[in-house]
């Protein structure tokens, strides 16, 4: 029963097919004499499918024919007319009911309540980035010492807010790959990260709740001018990351949800299908057709796109059987743990894929518990993932930030406990937009203090950050000083920089992050023991820590940061042997590069350092480069 495409329809149904979305779906070919058109879609319940659409009547359509005993079925038709830019979906029925289903496989969609598809190919663009793709491939050779030792700086963006028109209204992908691209490049950022840009209805879920999985979110443009916004920020020497959601999809009837009058990508056992605290449903990982769909699709936003990475939404969510389940809502696996086992298997199916083709693409797991060896090879036991939120770091740390100086000390931990796991996986330090929302107040809103300690606070807590080991991200506004909670459905603060202490905050992060990207030692080894040492790790009643990093060839930063709310005095900072040391970045609105002498001492070496309240201080012999 398999047409001519038999090899793609047999991966499709055993669930290894890696390009889905060219059997599946709407695909148009130009003719001499007309256009030649085929419309496939997966419905294995369905007792009759019809395609229905502008171009052949919303109400009887046109019958589609079952082509795989699977459930695939088919339309292909030859026609003078070019639909390309018709809407259309597929009415199903099944069960005794019957339903309009937008394409799973669209290129594009209209998207809001209605859903329809629109017809149109794989968009057909020259991308002009080869020079970064090139370097792309160079910044993690096979072989190298290290992983990734290139600077990772990462601008996370929601593409709905960053900026507006002055009525309110979204700007367009060009608009904002302009504004975007002379943004971060000024401010020293290496990639910007997408929340979900895939089709969703509901724009509260913030593109977290995904219909149309193949189709460039409408909001901001076509597919075409997507093409145009990631080459464009290419072109610039900006990466691309897009958030990814392969764990859930809304509920909402022209989606995915029951599409063939019962479950189908979702999970049929009802325990496991609903993800209580989302009102979504969970993909059926086990479901092979499923995983064709899903592996598929990340190889198609890197494919056909150019993306240079996904982070992967809520993994934990998809690696627990339990996950936001209460005792006695769940069933244990065959070996009686909540380990969900058919994850696992499609995580390690899913990096293997992306990395045969793209090894030098970043998937980036959200994970927010200790699985272990996340981050580690699939042929040594791990799920693959190139990298992993620190989600731990970032909540012990708001934490500590939070508190009162005179109560920090009881807290030291979240400065020195981070370093005890930081290389047992190859972390990204986030300082994301889950945090200044739902009631959790902006980043600058939750340092302790008055105004001024505020702002005196997060240069010392944005030094910590930037000079510990892992990759960076941070949301969109928190640069400089967003003072009230992120709101998905108005633009940024930017008039905040009118305000001198805001516009001198953005600075200072912009010197920061150009300090980070010309200073080796603050990226080269972060995923190696050997690019950190600890000078003072427990002098938990001074609230200071101080600390080396180190690059591939030995040269050295000394970091020293205090938290407390009065001048600390005399620190001693023990040191391997004597030298002179000079300030190459301060927290200090006024830093004037000071010298600092090591003195010999029994053991060693010892230098004194004052440090004002709620302050820092990197440090390079003054033998070595001195990075201005």
């Amino acid at each position: 029963m398999c047409t001519e495409n038999g090899a793609e329809a047999y991966y499709f149904h055993e669930g290894t097919a890696k390009e889905a979305y060219r059997y599946l779906g709407a695909h148009v070919k130009v003719l001499a004499d007309g256009f030649f058109y085929t419309f496939r879609t997966f419905a294995p319940r369905a007792a009759s499918v019809h395609l229905i659409g502008d171009f052949c009547g919303w109400d009887a359509g046109m019958p589609m024919e079952r082509v795989t005993e699977g459930g695939v079925f088919e339309i292909a038709f030859r026609d003078s007319r070019d639909l390309r830019g018709s809407l259309y979906k597929f009415l199903i029925r099944a069960g005794g009911r019957e339903v309009a289903k937008g394409d799973p496989y669209a290129f594009a969609s209209r998207g809001g309540s209605d859903g329809a598809s629109v017809l149109c190919g794989i968009p057909s663009y020259n991308f002009g980035d080869k020079e970064w793709m090139a370097a792309r491939r160079a910044a993690n050779p096979s072989g190298g010492k290290t992983y990734l030792p290139v600077p990772l700086n990462i601008y996370e963006v929601h593409l709905g807010s960053f900026l507006r028109s002055d009525g309110g209204a979204y700007l367009g992908y060009a608009e904002l790959a302009d504004r975007l691209l002379g943004y971060v490049k000024y401010m020293g950022y290496t990639h910007v990260e997408l929340l979900p840009i895939a089709e969703f209805p509901f724009d509260g879920s913030w593109g977290y709740q995904v219909c149309a999985g193949y189709a460039p979110t409408s909001r901001f443009g076509a597919p075409l001018d997507f093409c145009r916004f990631v080459d464009r920020l290419h072109e610039g020497g900006v990466g691309v990351i897009l958030d990814w959601v392969p764990a859930h999809f809304p509920k909402d009837e022209w989606g995915l949800y029951q599409f063939d009058g019962a479950p189908l990508y979702e999970y049929e056992e009802e325990w496991r299908r609903e993800a209580p605290s989302w009102g979504t449903v969970y993909f059926d990982l086990g479901r092979r057709e499923v995983r064709s769909y899903l592996i598929s699709n990340a190889l198609f936003w890197l494919r056909e796109y150019h993306i240079d990475g996904l982070r992967v939404d809520a993994v934990a969510s998809m690696l627990y059987l339990d996950y936001d389940r209460a005792p006695g809502k769940w069933r244990p696996n065959a070996e009686g743990n909540n380990r969900n086992t058919e994850a696992e298997e499609f995580f390690r199916q899913l990096n293997t894929a992306v990395h045969g083709e793209f090894p030098d693409a970043l998937m980036i797991a959200e994970e927010s518990t200790a699985w272990p060896r996340l981050t580690h090879p699939v042929l040594d036991g791990g799920l693959g993932f190139s990298l992993k939120w620190n989600m731990g770091y970032s909540n012990d740390l708001f934490e500590y930030l939070s508190t009162d100086p005179i109560e920090r000390r009881r807290k030291h931990k979240a400065l020195n406990f981070p370093i005890t796991y930081a290389f047992s996986e190859k972390y990204v330090l986030p300082i994301s937009h889950d945090e200044v929302v739902h009631g959790k107040g902006s980043f600058l809103l939750k340092m302790h203090g008055d105004y001024e300690e505020k702002f005196a606070t997060f240069r010392a807590a944005m030094l910590f950050f930037m000079t510990f080991p892992g990759k960076k991200l941070l949301f969109m506004g928190t640069e400089y000083g967003q003072w009230r909670e992120w709101d998905f459905s108005s633009s940024l603060e930017w008039q905040l920089l009118d305000v001198g202490k805001h516009d001198a905050l953005r600075e200072y992060v912009a010197a920061l992050n150009r300090f980070y990207l010309a200073s080796p030692p603050l990226y080269e080894n972060d995923f190696c023991p050997e690019g950190f040492s600890w000078v003072l790790a427990d002098e938990a009643d001074r609230d200071v820590v101080a600390y080396l990093r180190r690059d591939l060839s030995g040269e050295e930063l000394l970091v020293v940061i205090s938290f407390s709310g009065t001048e600390n005095r005399g620190v001693r900072l023990p040191l391997s042997s004597p030298g002179e040391y000079r300030a190459v970045f301060e927290t200090s609105e006024l830093g004037g590069g000071a010298r600092y002498t090591a003195v010999g001492c029994e053991g060693g070496a010892e230098l004194l350092i004052d440090l004002a309240p709620l302050s820092g201080v990197v440090l390079r012999r003054s033998t070595d480069t001195v990075i201005l």
